[in-house]
């Protein structure tokens, strides 16, 4: 049984950090591209990271640029959310997610990625 577990998530002030980790259970996820999505009350999920299945390209939502990086380690099955200057407005819950991609690709879209975890939710205070 295939299982993403994320942790990591707290609550912290605004200009703090975080870092997220995901891993996964069931099976190897080298092949796979990663992906890390948030949603607030209210709003739709959306996009925040992805990585590739190489490592070698990453993207990242334009509202988190510069402040969150993105990495894995296939050893660990594992993908990594950096946090830093954090602000109210990233207050989430954050999901990671896996895609079957080819080896350079990501994508930004929900439907691209077959296997999500239950999610961890973050809050950063004013």
């Amino acid at each position: 049984q295939v299982q993403l577990v994320e942790s990591g998530g707290g609550l912290v002030q605004a200009g703090g950090s975080l870092r997220l980790s995901c891993t996964a259970s069931g099976r190897p996820f080298s092949n796979y591209a990663w992906g890390w999505f948030r949603q607030a009350p209210w709003k739709e999920r959306e996009f925040v990271a992805a990585i590739s299945r190489s490592g070698g390209k990453t993207d990242y939502a334009d509202s988190v640029k510069g402040r969150f990086a993105i990495s894995r380690d296939n050893a660990q099955n594992s993908v990594y959310l950096q946090m830093n200057s954090l602000k109210p407005e990233d207050t989430a819950v954050y999901y990671c997610a896996a895609a079957f991609l080819e080896l350079y690709s990501i994508s930004q879209s929900l439907n691209a990625y077959s296997y999500w975890g239950q999610g961890t939710q973050v809050t950063v205070s004013s």
